[in-house]
């Protein structure tokens, strides 16, 4: 009986084993196909993140060196107030070990000024030879003195240089009318060599009488055109040596002399209006 059971179990087993291959495999469901939209906004996608991952280092790195910088800075600083500090401590130092410095007043008579004019910066003058003032700039950083003249003509007297000259003055330029284009005739006493960034000029130079305040000089002047400056004459050191001094806070100290035919002194103030006495 169990032999029996048994084989008829062998036999169902191999039915179902037959039936079970026979039956039909259902498919698998296929993968999803992208799009080339979709595509495209996944590898947008991926670029943005990894764009994102990467400005976070480089944002820091700018972060640490925006510090660095500022500890540079800080760090600077501190050396130079520690520099300033030491100077100060080796001055005070100094100060302690020095020996006092004894002032000493000097006068007039120390500096050999007791006998000497002082004028202006800016004075009146006026020419005996010629009969006429002027406004003059003293300056003593020129050498010679100078007068501004035009139409220089060179000629001979009895065997000696001469030149025949007139006043180089503007219609702006306070003077005697009279003289103003009159012929002015002088000897030579020499000449000077102008040295300038157009080139070298030769000038000469004439002595003539001129007062300023209580002062009577002969003055060696150079000829030259001063038309294109303010002032038609110009005082150098060589007239100031030894018998004046500038204060330089100071203009017109003196009078203005007198002539025939120009205005009288206590007029000269109103045409002492300097338009600029910085020139030379």
């Amino acid at each position: 009986m169990s032999r029996r059971l048994l084989s008829i179990g062998a036999v169902l087993l191999g039915l179902l084993l037959i039936s079970g291959c026979a039956m039909p495999i259902e498919p698998s469901e296929p993968e999803p196909v992208l799009g080339p939209d979709e595509f495209a906004m996944r590898i947008d996608r991926l670029e943005s993140d990894l764009a994102a991952r990467c400005d976070l280092p480089l944002s820091s790195l700018a972060e640490n060196a925006r510090l660095q910088q500022t500890l540079v800075a800080d760090v600077r600083e501190v050396g130079s107030l520690l520099r300033h500090l030491r100077a100060d401590v080796e001055r005070l130092e100094l100060a302690e070990t020095a020996p006092p410095v004894i002032t000493q007043e000097c006068t007039a008579d120390d500096l050999g000024l007791a006998n000497k004019a002082v004028v202006g910066r800016s004075e009146w003058i006026g020419l005996q030879d010629v009969g006429t003032y002027l406004k003059a700039r003293i300056d003593s950083g020129a050498n010679t003195s100078s007068l501004s003249a035009s139409e220089i003509t060179r000629f001979e007297r009895d065997g000696a240089n001469w030149v025949r000259f007139k006043l180089g003055v503007t219609a702006d330029d306070v003077i005697v009318e009279d003289v103003r284009d009159e012929w002015i005739e002088a000897p030579v006493e020499r000449r000077v060599r102008i040295v300038q960034a157009v080139g070298e000029a030769s000038r000469p130079v004439v002595s003539l009488m001129m007062t300023l305040g209580p002062i009577r000089e002969l003055v060696e002047f150079t000829l030259n055109d001063r038309t294109h400056l303010n002032y038609p004459v110009l005082l150098g050191r060589r007239f100031l040596m030894d018998i004046a001094v500038i204060d330089v806070a100071e203009i017109y100290l003196h009078e203005r002399p007198e002539f025939p035919g120009g205005r009288p002194a206590d007029e000269a103030e109103v045409d002492e209006n300097d338009r600029d006495d910085e020139e030379r």
